[in-house]
């Protein structure tokens, strides 16, 4: 694999995404969204911490559908304005067109977490906060975006409809998400919980929330993210072999 190919990818899928509004309306919302939620409507000012809790517990559920809008167009837009043979026909191997895009999502997705910066410095300097769990929390986001982005990366590769791509997404990041939840709360027995626990999306989540980068999440983030591109690659390949 050629690191130059996948830069060439991802500096032109990139810059795709500023050519379009969608981009900005995204950013916007999401943003106004999260300084809305944080300091009007959880009791930040009223229950005299300065922690950011109350935000990273909704982020999780605000990337079920942020992260899908960004992700439908990645391969169904491709595939409908029929462009995808084009690129496919380009002197890349196709680990270097999924990566170079998927990277390029995952790119934007940082920037809208990092442009959050204003409600931790806020909370800096009203209050005295533990930072540990609030960069665990940043790391657990980014990770937690990068695994939800493989399964939409792959949900808009198998469609040419933007909207099956995104609900497809939706739904399988849902599922991945509340496993974790169903097998905390839902009294099953240890072994079957122990499974679902370890493969819900919400355990390593909270895991690497708490401010304790532990290899076994990372370790299973990054599983999670090679089995979906590496799906997104096959898919892609027997497209290319009609």
């Amino acid at each position: 694999m050629s690191v130059a190919n996948v830069w060439t990818v991802f500096k032109k899928e990139f810059r795709v995404y500023f050519n379009s509004p969608i981009a900005y309306i995204l950013l916007t919302v999401f943003l106004v969204f999260c300084g809305w939620w944080f300091f009007f409507f959880t009791p930040f000012f009223v229950i005299g911490q300065a922690e950011m809790r109350n935000l990273f517990g909704v982020l999780p559920f605000v990337f079920l559908f942020l992260v899908p809008a960004v992700s439908m167009r990645l391969w169904a837009e491709e595939r409908k304005l029929g462009t995808v043979e084009l690129l496919l026909s380009y002197p890349l191997r196709d680990a270097e067109v999924v990566i170079g895009k998927y990277l390029a999502a995952l790119a934007f997705l940082i920037l809208a977490i990092g442009l959050t910066f204003p409600i931790p410095a806020s909370v800096g300097f009203l209050g005295d906060p533990d930072t540990g769990p609030i960069w665990g929390s940043y790391i657990g986001s980014v990770l937690l975006a990068a695994a939800y982005l493989s399964i939409g990366c792959f949900a808009s590769a198998i469609t040419r409809d933007q909207i099956v791509a995104f609900v497809v997404g939706l739904t399988f990041c849902a599922a991945f998400y509340l496993v974790g939840i169903a097998a905390q709360y839902g009294g099953l027995p240890p072994l079957l919980g122990s499974i679902l626990s370890y493969l819900g999306l919400s355990t390593h989540f909270e895991s690497v929330a708490r401010g304790v980068i532990d290899s076994r999440d990372v370790v299973y983030y990054l599983a999670l993210i090679g089995l979906f591109l590496s799906a997104t690659i096959y898919t892609l390949r027997g497209y290319r072999q009609g």
